[in-house]
């Protein structure tokens, strides 16, 4: 089995946080979403995955820092990392054809900016899956359609009238990834593109004329990374399922005085917290400092200095200095207020 990640995206829609950072590597409870996502659908999986390959952008911002986590992230379960470059941002499908030497096999693709709760079994009367959440606003959506046989027919982009409830969160399998790499391919030499990018519906429509059976697969959870109120809303999401899976949230090098902490929270290593209140909901990276402080429902990366403040739905960057009495933000990276 395989993995496919594309990631080459700025996130636009969650800066200034991504402007230094890439979005798919912000951590959400104290772990970066595509570490996350990977870990979770390979412990889906239950089988063996022989390669993660991982599709970046601009070297200059998803540089060798970047490679090496990724490699790490592979190793650790025990799969090699194959790294591309999408070099220009021409859509889902030319992402996925970027990495063409890796297309063969059965393959998981997934798109590094939402996260899950699952626990499935792959459909093997079916050439591909396309997991789907069951959603109350289907026109903002992508949504699929299903015939009598509960098989795939048909994908609709943010359908004016009602088609389905069931919306796709950006995750496929297929039993053999080269049918897909084959109608891209197709994709690709014929021009055919919508809003002025290569799409992976299209490659999944060809395939579909060709007879080839979709189903779906649900999820019990999905949730988005895609802007920052979203995010920090995932962030708790999160922090509410790990501590009820058992796991221990506070790093043992974690120094409290006068401090209180109200779970869920993920507190990281060396954090120091002085006359604090933290919780319900609150990550909060290592090396972080908080002061006379009051934070609840909130995301803050490693390195940040807060003193004197009152936040609530509060994302902050890394290596932030913050001073203030602000109660809803959104701060990137190295950024001073006082």
């Amino acid at each position: 089995m395989k993995i496919i990640v594309p990631m080459a995206g700025r996130g636009s829609r969650l800066r200034p946080h991504s402007l230094t950072v890439p979005k798919p590597l912000i951590p959400v409870a104290g772990k970066p979403i595509v570490h996350r996502l990977v870990e979770d659908i390979a412990k889906i999986l239950k089988q063996p995955i022989e390669e993660i390959a991982f599709v970046l952008g601009d070297p200059a911002f998803f540089g060798e820092d970047v490679v090496k986590s990724l490699e790490e992230l592979a190793t650790g379960l025990g799969a090699r990392a194959s790294i591309y470059r999408q070099d220009l941002p021409l859509g889902t499908g030319h992402a996925i054809m970027c990495a063409k030497e890796s297309l063969s096999g059965p393959a998981v693709i997934a798109y590094a900016d939402t996260l899950i709760r699952a626990d499935f079994e792959l459909d093997p009367a079916a050439d591909a899956v396309i997991w789907v959440k069951q959603v109350d606003e289907p026109e903002a959506y992508g949504v699929v359609k299903l015939n009598p046989n509960n098989e795939i027919v048909e994908l609709v982009e943010k359908p004016k009238d009602f088609v389905s409830d069931l919306a796709v969160i950006g995750i496929y399998y297929f039993k053999e990834v080269g049918e897909l790499k084959k109608e891209l391919q197709g994709v690709l030499d014929n021009n055919i593109q919508n809003g002025g990018e290569y799409q992976i519906n299209d490659g999944i429509k060809a395939m579909m004329a060709n007879g080839k059976v979709f189903k779906t697969g649900s999820v019990d959870e999905w949730m988005d990374c895609g802007n920052k109120n979203v995010t920090v809303e995932t962030n708790a999401r999160m922090l509410g399922f790990l501590q009820s899976d058992g796991e221990n949230l506070v790093a043992p090098s974690a120094q409290l005085e006068n401090a209180t902490i109200i779970p869920p929270c993920f507190i990281g290593e060396n954090v120091v917290l002085t006359n604090a209140t933290v919780g319900p909901n609150v990550s909060l990276g290592k090396g972080s400092h908080v002061k006379d402080s009051t934070i609840k429902n909130s995301l803050i990366q490693t390195h940040a200095h807060i003193k004197n403040a009152n936040l609530d739905n509060a994302m902050i960057g890394n290596h932030v200095s913050f001073d203030g009495k602000f109660t809803s933000i959104s701060i990137g990276d190295y950024s001073v207020l006082e």
